[in-house]
């Protein structure tokens, strides 16, 4: 017997920001598993900025998607017909098919999460990806040290907020932005970090992060570019570090813009500038297994989530990434666990 299914699919190649007109919900059907293979319902799945330069259909580090194909990215699921000896149903699963109601496997590529020790969807988030790419681009890329002072563009994002909070960990003074009050007054009160600012209601970026930190950058998480970079590199102390993880200013513009205007700055203050793409570091990922679960169970480690419900609201949660409209985490639920 065959199962009904539906998955998003990428209907036209964007220019500029996102459309829901760019995606379509279609139904499918899918087999039932094969003799080694389980099927899995998606409970959660992630939206992430990076899927944004695989709808271009350009060259990079990750395939682009394909017009007319079903999209895919981080989800967790539910085991819940399995001819797989390692696979039972019942199991909760990591994966990289998200974008859809069910999809069948052979194992590869999936790996099985304990919903004992955090949340399921925590898996998505701090204890996923985004928290690698934070853990790897703090302590590898940046290798930031005690007393250091750092500062986290983008820093109530899923990634931004996690590498805030490692910062603080760490013994140093943390000043973050974030594109609304809400946002400030979370990584305040909740992430507890040392100082923060909405963007849009100041007039001069490098003299803002001056006012706080006005002993300079040691450290700077670089998640959005484009003016943020080039307020950053004005306020970079000598032999600083600038860990690039993300541009998310520049990811809807047709064509990129010219800057920053301080690139210069990197040669008599002696900066290290290393962009990194957390797959090239999954050595780490034992490391920062072991110590973000304490991170998380000690509290160290506050997490959020912004909860989109359905997949056919799946486009609008990925678009909302880039208006801002997430705290923490984006991330879309496909179905309560008592229905999978």
């Amino acid at each position: 017997m065959s199962i009904k299914n539906r998955e998003v699919r990428l209907k036209q190649r964007p220019t500029g920001m996102p459309e829901p007109s760019h995606f379509e919900l279609v139904e499918t059907e899918l087999p039932e598993p094969g003799e080694g293979e389980f099927l899995a319902r998606n409970i959660w799945m992630s939206v992430d900025p990076y899927m944004r330069g695989r709808m271009t259909g350009q060259k990079s580090y990750v395939a682009p998607f394909e017009v007319g194909h079903a999209l895919d990215g981080g989800c967790i699921a539910k085991v819940v017909t399995s001819r797989h000896p390692q696979f039972a149903e019942g199991d909760y699963v990591l994966g990289q098919l998200g974008w859809r109601d069910y999809w069948i496997s052979n194992g590869q590529g999936v790996a099985k999460v304990n919903p004992a020790l955090a949340p399921l969807e925590a898996y998505l988030g701090p204890l996923g990806m985004p928290g690698l790419t934070a853990y790897i681009g703090m302590l590898r890329i940046a290798e930031v040290q005690q007393g250091e002072t750092v500062f986290v563009s983008a820093a109530a994002g899923a990634v931004g907020s996690v590498a805030c909070q490692i910062g603080k960990i760490k013994g140093c003074k943390v000043l973050g932005s974030a594109g609304s009050d809400q946002k400030v007054q979370w990584l305040l009160e909740t992430a507890g970090i040392d100082a923060a600012f909405n963007y849009k209601k100041v007039g001069d970026l490098a003299k803002t992060i001056a006012e706080h930190l006005p002993e300079g950058i040691d450290v700077y998480y670089e998640n959005v570019g484009g003016e943020h970079l080039e307020a950053a590199l004005r306020n970079m102390r000598d032999f600083g570090r600038i860990a690039v993880c993300g541009m998310i200013a520049q990811y809807n513009e047709p064509v990129p813009p010219p800057g920053p205007r301080s690139l210069i700055l990197i040669i008599p203050r002696r900066l290290k500038m290393q962009g990194f793409i957390v797959t090239d570091h999954m050595d780490m990922r034992p490391q920062f297994l072991h110590d973000m679960a304490q991170w998380l169970a000690s509290g160290q480690v506050r997490w959020e989530r912004t909860v989109v419900e359905g997949l056919e609201h799946a486009a609008d949660a990925f678009i909302g990434l880039f208006r801002g409209e997430n705290i923490g985490k984006m991330l879309v639920r496909l179905a309560p666990d008592d229905e999978t």
